[in-house]
């Protein structure tokens, strides 16, 4: 089985930086799509960002210019470059892919714990 392990999250000041990191492990695995996405209490979880194995990106609107998703294909990590923090990007960052298994081939959908990102003075 292929898991998701987010890192990166904390408390940071407005204004503030913060990367996010997630990494899959497993065996016998391949990645289409990674992303981001994110809930703060009481919203739904909404996206922020997706990569495609070739690279092309989907930020959502509001996000762009602040947010950055990046790709390191051979060691199966997505990051989340947030810059500019405010304190309504308080929420659970989640990671989220598309992973090929095999014997029998199957395509998931897998979802990483979830790791808190404080924005607040």
């Amino acid at each position: 089985q292929v898991q998701l392990v987010e890192s990166g999250g904390g408390l940071v000041q407005p204004g503030g930086s913060l990367r996010l990191s997630c990494a899959a492990s497993g065996r016998s695995f391949s990645i289409e799509t990674m992303g981001w996405y994110r809930q703060a209490p009481g919203n739904q979880r909404e996206l922020v960002a997706t990569i495609t194995r070739f690279g092309t990106t989907n930020t959502a609107d509001s996000l762009k210019g602040r947010f950055t998703i990046s790709r390191d294909n051979p060691r199966n990590t997505v990051y989340l470059q947030m810059n500019s923090l405010k304190p309504e990007d308080t929420a659970v960052y989640y990671c989220n892919a598309d992973i090929w298994t095999y014997a029998p081939p199957r395509l998931s959908e897998t979802w990483g714990q979830g790791t808190q990102v404080t924005v607040s003075s």
